[in-house]
């Protein structure tokens, strides 16, 4: 790895934010190493990483964020939701060992501008993270840019229209959506408001056909675009 060249430069700052220590620790080590990135900051989940950029001055808010996708409290599509919303120059960049198709398309829909796998090396990190912000390109591992286009290519009409939803969902739907953008999950729902589980995914059911989308993410996404919660 070539890092003479940024010797003289200010390193990137980037977070990393994942529920296993392991490649918290592995992965903050080699980055740092090359000179080439700042880890300013590492977080256990999508909550914790929130609570941590709230108490951040703006001065050393990261460039890019790797975050992961299955996490407890907070996933990192939700956390991506939320931080979208918060600190628009903040790039996102997936980095998990899952390709499933909906994860795929919903951390694109919540703001991801690339995608990696785990198994990447940390050169290949660092090239996506200099792309992301040198070139505002959208990196991603050769098998996920294959599913991407066949994504695509099979759904080329799926997406949100911000402005042309409205918000017809009732006083219990409202609230419901209220607790997905705060993270929680269909059995949390269900603790907060004294419902069965299988109520509150009746009622998600409900809000999905409402607002004419098909996905957590979407959802999260139209309530924070459009100040619903």
């Amino acid at each position: 790895m070539d890092t003479v060249r940024y010797l003289y430069r200010m390193p990137y700052k980037i977070a990393l934010v994942d529920d296993q220590s392991r490649i918290l620790d592995q992965l903050s080590n080699e980055l740092n190493s090359s000179e080439m990135v700042d880890v300013v900051f590492t977080a256990r989940n999508g909550a914790d990483y929130l609570l941590q950029m709230k108490n951040l001055p703006a001065a050393r808010h990261p460039q890019v964020v790797l975050m992961d996708i299955e996490m407890p409290v907070m996933g990192g599509i939700e956390a991506v939701l939320n931080s979208c919303a918060r600190y628009k120059n903040i790039r996102y960049l997936m980095f998990t060992v899952s390709d499933d198709d909906d994860k795929l398309f919903d951390a694109i829909v919540a703001g991801a501008h690339g995608y990696l796998l785990k198994d990447e090396q940390a050169d290949v990190i660092l090239e996506a993270i200099k792309e992301i912000i040198e070139k505002e390109g959208s990196p991603m591992s050769p098998s996920i840019a294959r599913k991407t286009l066949k994504l695509l290519l099979r759904e080329p009409g799926k997406k949100i229209k911000n402005d042309s939803v409205t918000n017809d969902l009732s006083d219990k739907e409202t609230k419901i959506l209220k607790a997905m953008v705060a993270g929680l999950n269909y059995k949390q729902i269900g603790v907060e408001l004294d419902l069965s589980p299988f109520t509150i995914r009746n009622h998600i059911s409900k809000i999905y056909s409402k607002l004419h989308i098909t996905s957590k993410a979407q959802a999260i996404n139209l309530a924070i675009n459009n100040k619903w919660t």
